[in-house]
């Protein structure tokens, strides 16, 4: 018999606003076919009081095994068909999440675009989760997330208490906010998943915990438990997840934290100049596989595209937000299907092996690795240099001497708030030529800006060559 595994409800005024968020009109009842069965939502309260949508789910276990894609099969045959799924919330709940609501959690409300990004009184109740970890473990997921949580546990008997939990939720969040720390937490909670999980699951798990996850004090027992114990995928999701805890501030846009250094070299015109510099060394370079490494919004990336000698080109960046954000710019969604393929946005980090970065022919490291703490640059080295190994690679940094020429800039001050450090040319040479020497490149530089004869450009930029490709 199916049961409604959750209810969200408001007491935002009008309440009824719920349905233009979810996208489901209150007034009737809508039914979504899923792998697994059936999900059904309705509205058992609907007044500008309070409002309640109701997500019932009609789990049919044999079905399942018919299909048997990738299902769990634990316990033996038996076990297939007489199981608690179609009773409890699990990663069948996380499915239908992503299907029924998925516009919902991703924030888009066409109706209300204001109100789905702002913080509305909700609470959430899920009928019965399993919790491997017991009520100590919902509140170490939930609390840090500023959730007021009631965990009511089921008896198993007479004398024993069961695995089993009613719990409630509450706060004032983002109506996605909601959707998306159920939608990671409820298969962590019960620490399995009727699907096989491979490295995509890694993929889903960054995007979905971007802003929340790396900051999350049980960050690792919910990869492990996500990630269904597999250790490489777990390693992979840490490593990731403490680089973008190590990224700049979030809380503000990627507009808002380049603004001070774009205002002020926005007279010189320098960063035209310097992606036109960027541009011609790759072109140059005879490059067809190009990487943008920290590609943030894409302005590199559209230039790229625009000139079909460049055919597969694909940009690197570890924030969520900023990927989300270059997508939008390059307006990839809209974009004719030939100029669509060549290229590719990736999240990842630039301090980490990432197979998927090698094979190219060229990397771009634009105004990036200034923003690295030092004690990174060595693993960035190796990544770049040893792993990746790209036949050229451009980057270009601040050149630190000639921030004495802006008049508005105080003394001792970084062009930008989050850049760890910033160089001198003398700096900057040692560093490249010892990791030209290290791992087998030559290595030019160029000046791009004004020269003045003491400080010389604003900005350096170095063009490697391995020795391998040299003629």
């Amino acid at each position: 018999m199916p049961i409604v595994i959750l209810t969200i409800r408001t007491t935002h005024r009008p309440a009824t606003d719920l349905g233009f968020l979810l996208h489901k009109n209150p007034a009737r009842l809508q039914s979504f076919t899923q792998s697994f069965g059936e999900a059904h939502v309705f509205y058992p309260e609907a007044s500008d009081d309070a409002c309640t949508a109701a997500l019932l789910l009609d789990v049919d276990p044999v079905a399942l095994v018919r299909g048997k894609s990738g299902t769990s099969a634990d316990g033996g045959p038996l076990a297939q068909y007489v199981n608690d799924r179609p009773y409890v919330a699990s990663s069948f709940l996380s499915v239908a999440i992503s299907d029924v609501f998925g516009t919902a959690m991703a924030g888009r409300s066409k109706e209300r675009p204001e109100l789905a990004d702002r913080p509305l009184p909700l609470s959430a109740r899920v009928a019965v989760v399993p919790c491997r970890g017991g009520e100590t473990l919902l509140r170490q997921l939930f609390e840090p997330l500023g959730y007021h949580v009631t965990a009511r546990q089921h008896p198993l008997g007479a004398t024993e208490m069961s695995r089993y939990f009613t719990v409630e939720l509450s706060a004032e969040k983002r109506l996605r906010e909601l959707l998306t720390h159920l939608y990671v937490l409820v298969p962590v909670l019960d620490d399995q998943k009727h699907y096989w999980v491979g490295p995509e699951e890694v993929e889903k798990l960054l995007r979905h915990g971007d802003g929340w996850l790396a900051s999350h004090p049980e960050r690792e027992n919910i990869a492990r438990r996500y990630l269904r114990h597999r250790r490489s995928l777990v390693a992979d999701a840490i490593a990731r997840l403490t680089v973008e805890e190590e990224a700049p501030d979030e809380t503000e846009s990627e507009v808002e934290r380049d603004a001070e250094e774009q205002n002020l070299e926005r007279p010189l015109s320098l960063n035209e100049q310097r992606l036109s510099s960027v541009l011609a060394a790759l072109r140059a370079s005879g490059a067809k596989r190009v990487l943008d490494l920290g590609c943030g919004e894409g302005r590199l990336l559209r230039l790229l595209l625009d000139d079909p000698r460049f055919e597969e080109i694909v940009g690197v960046e570890v924030s969520y937000r900023v990927l989300e954000l270059a997508s939008e710019r390059l307006h990839l969604d809209r974009m004719p299907p030939k100029r669509r393929e060549r290229i590719r946005l990736m999240h990842g980090s630039i301090v980490y092996r990432d197979s998927r970065l090698t094979g190219f022919d060229a990397a771009a490291v634009v105004e990036v690795i200034e923003h690295l703490d030092p004690p990174r640059l060595s693993a960035f080295e190796r990544v770049l240099f040893e792993f990746a190994r790209p036949g050229t690679v451009v980057i270009t940094t601040p050149n630190v001497e000639y921030n004495s020429q802006w008049a508005s800039l105080p003394a001792g001050r970084f062009r930008h708030r989050d850049h760890r450090f910033e160089w001198s040319r003398a700096q900057f040479e040692s560093w490249c030529q010892r990791n030209a020497d290290r791992f087998s490149y030559t290595v030019r530089f160029s000046p791009i800006g004004p020269e003045n004869p003491d400080v010389g450009s604003p900005t350096q930029m170095a063009v490697f060559t391995r020795r391998d490709t040299d003629e």
